[in-house]
């Protein structure tokens, strides 16, 4: 829950992912690639749409082999096809080398849900079936050792999650209920009006007999289910389930535990705090999960219960930080997790008998577990830092060495990419120590000034991290410092700073960031006649409000920002969060503190050109937010630009309108900040120059 909490409001400014690299059209050849001073080649938005992400990563039974997933954006060779984003399965030798990687998976439909056969003889993984029309995700084996996968299931609805029983004759899936014959007929009809908050899509397990092909319904409730684990004996699954599928309801957790032959549910523990991510002890004697006191800025701790219930004992009481998804040691003596550590992401352990937490990383990198080998002997899992995009490692228990087993970015060896590194500084709301992230030029030396901008990140319980950042990496590569604060309200510092924000939202983050610019002025590094900001989501919401705080930018460009908190608590999708920084209640019985609170209320302020970019289909941040800021700012005669992108929600998916706003940032500041961008053809930067305000 905390990793999808975090996330609410955050979207990540770069969606990586690529096979060949991307060309607006043939006048990028104009001129031949930017380059740095010792010959490298300059990191620009074709490169960075090249990058592709590597993620769950699944050791095999015998922890030979280890599979994982590779997303890349395909780019046809036809001018009129849409580019887009395509996630397929590769395998690769536990002990390497990265050369021996293989893809098993090819063609334009993405696989995910990936998980080893118990023998270790079949790979699985969903993917679409059927028409394109209708398509629905599928559960499809292949042999682990490569050829054409094969269809498994064909629950009508579509399969959201499964897992293999562990004698590997069924399958675990996590589906919604057929519709009936007249509710199928209506929706054929179009006949489909929607009430809200009613009829919801309830997800619940099933069982599916893979010789059999038979499937059978094993939870039904008003409730809908995800994160469905078998015990080691296939006799009891481990799950959570939530009043609704609504966002605003996954912080209404509970996690259970369900007798699969007779059918008996009981709660993991009894309590009226959240509960999620069960994971049985190998021996399925016990049960690690993760609760907290409540919403979000509470701190997410581990316990662990009897499997046949009893009362809970809290792992990480002393420990400050969140507690990650547990990972059982097969001696069921130590429980592991990754968790946020300041800009960092470590792996601690647990030990269970003792309850004490000690770390097991602490370098300056961004480490995320996955999966702990059969014989106890070998940890997978990805990491990644500032400079290399996530890639699969494996080590020992020790996490000593970690030992990056593919190399899928291989080619951005040729590139020079931009240094990033931890800075701190005191903020002039109340002297609390600040830290952020500050991603240095291509080429910078320190002896000169270079144009600066400040990028917040969203959420606001979310933080930036030293993992690879395309947009970071773009805007280093055409000359631009940029300085990632990790405001208060961020993660990684433990429960009392990532509350700091209640009730001061636009306040002591607003001094925290401003005063990390001052910090890069006085060190002597950024021009502070050459400054802009740009953020998203929370980081949207920020640089409107400082849009309407200061004049010291000289351009500001918020992508789904919130302006009016007062109307943003009714289109978001989710109200409870919001409510969370404001005494726990809704607008209408708080109105002053949303209204304080709000850029609106300041608009009249507003002098610096402006660009505003947001989704079309954004339901985390509708577009009326958007509206809202731009119909002032244009009324006012304000410099403003206003982009909108059709069919992208909160986040953007489409590789095209990825790279516009990655190139729409670079055309944009570069006019505000004399800073000409040298990464991008002269056909593209014409071309955006002429909607500029």
């Amino acid at each position: 829950m905390r990793n999808l909490l975090r996330g609410m409001l955050i979207a990540v400014i770069f969606v990586a992912p690529l096979a060949v690299a991307a060309r607006e059209n043939s006048s990028n050849q104009e001129k031949p690639p930017a380059k740095n001073k010792d010959g490298k080649k300059l990191f620009g938005t074709a490169e960075a749409l090249r990058v592709t992400r590597v993620s769950s990563p699944r050791i095999s039974p015998d922890g030979a082999r280890v599979a994982y997933l590779v997303a890349e954006n395909q780019m046809e060779k036809e001018k009129d096809t849409p580019w887009k984003s395509v996630t397929h399965l590769w395998v690769v030798p536990t002990t390497g080398p990265a050369t021996a990687a293989r893809q098993f998976t090819r063609g334009e439909k993405s696989v995910s849900n990936l998980e080893w056969s118990p023998d270790g003889k079949l790979l699985a993984f969903t993917m679409d079936a059927g028409d394109e029309k209708d398509a629905k995700p599928q559960v499809w084996f292949m042999y682990a050792d490569g050829g054409e996968p094969w269809q498994v299931t064909k629950h009508k609805p579509g399969v959201r999650g499964f897992h293999f029983s562990p004698d590997g004759k069924e399958l675990l899936l996590t589906a919604t209920v057929p519709l009936g014959e007249e509710d199928e007929k209506r929706t054929k009809q179009k006949d489909d009006a929607v009430v809200v908050d009613h009829d919801f899509k309830m997800a619940q397990l099933w069982t599916w007999n893979i010789a059999t092909n038979e499937e059978k319904q094993v939870t039904k409730g008003d409730f809908t289910v995800s994160d469905a684990h078998w015990s080691p004996d296939g006799a009891r699954v481990a799950f959570t389930t939530n009043p609704t599928p609504r966002t605003d309801d996954t912080s209404l957790a509970t996690a259970w535990v369900l007798e699969v032959a007779g059918g008996k549910q009981r709660k993991v523990a009894e309590t009226v705090d959240p509960t999620q991510t069960a994971r049985w002890s190998p021996d399925g004697k016990s049960i690690a999960y993760l609760s907290s006191a409540g919403l979000v800025v509470y701190k997410v701790n581990l316990f662990v219960v009897d499997g046949n219930g009893g009362s809970p004992r809290k792992l990480s009481g002393a420990f400050e930080l969140n507690a990650g998804d547990p990972v059982w040691s097969r001696d069921g003596k130590t429980i592991l997790f990754s968790s946020d550590d300041h800009e960092a992401m470590k792996i601690f352990a647990v030990d269970v008998a003792a309850g004490t937490v000690r770390p097991l990383t602490d370098a300056a990198t961004v480490v995320n577990l996955a999966e702990i080998s059969a014989n106890g002997q070998t940890a997978v899992g990805t990491s990644g830092d500032a400079t290399h995009p996530d890639e699969v490692f494996r080590s020992d228990l020790s996490f000593g060495s970690l030992e990056r087993i593919t190399n899928q970015n291989s080619w951005l060896e040729d590139y020079a990419l931009a240094t990033s590194e931890v800075v701190r500084w005191k903020s002039s709301k109340d002297g609390m120590e600040i830290d952020g992230i500050v991603t240095k030029p291509v080429d910078f030396d320190g002896s000169h000034k270079v144009p600066f901008l400040l990028n917040p990140h969203g959420g606001p319980t979310g933080a930036s991290l030293l993992s690879f950042n395309s947009t970071e990496q773009i805007m280093a590569a055409n000359g631009y410092m940029v300085l990632q604060p990790n405001f208060r309200g961020s993660t990684g510092r433990g429960e009392k700073f990532a509350a700091a924000n209640q009730n001061d939202w636009g306040i002591g983050d607003y001094k925290d960031d401003m005063s990390g610019v001052q910090a890069m002025v006085d060190k002597g590094w950024a021009d502070p006649d050459r400054l802009g900001a740009f953020g998203w989501s929370y980081g949207g919401y920020m640089t409107m409000w400082i849009d309407t705080q200061t004049d010291r930018f000289k351009a500001i460009s918020p992508g789904a920002g919130l302006p009016d908190l007062y109307s943003m608590y009714s289109q978001t999708d989710i109200h409870r969060y919001l409510t969370v920084f404001y005494n726990s209640k809704a607008p209408w019985d708080n109105y002053q503190e949303y209204w304080d609170h709000s850029p609106m209320k300041y608009i009249a302020n507003v002098k610096t050109p402006t660009m505003i970019l947001h989704g079309q289909a954004d339901t985390r941040v509708p577009i009326p937010q958007a509206e809202e800021f731009y119909r002032a700012l244009y009324e006012r005669k304000v410099p403003v630009e206003y982009v909108t992108y059709p069919r992208e929600n909160h986040g953007f998916v489409e590789p095209r309108h990825i790279q516009d706003r990655w190139q729409r940032y670079l055309v944009f500041f570069g006019k505000y900040l004399n800073n000409p961008p040298v990464t991008e053809s002269k056909a593209v930067v014409d071309r955006l120059s002429k909607d500029l305000p």
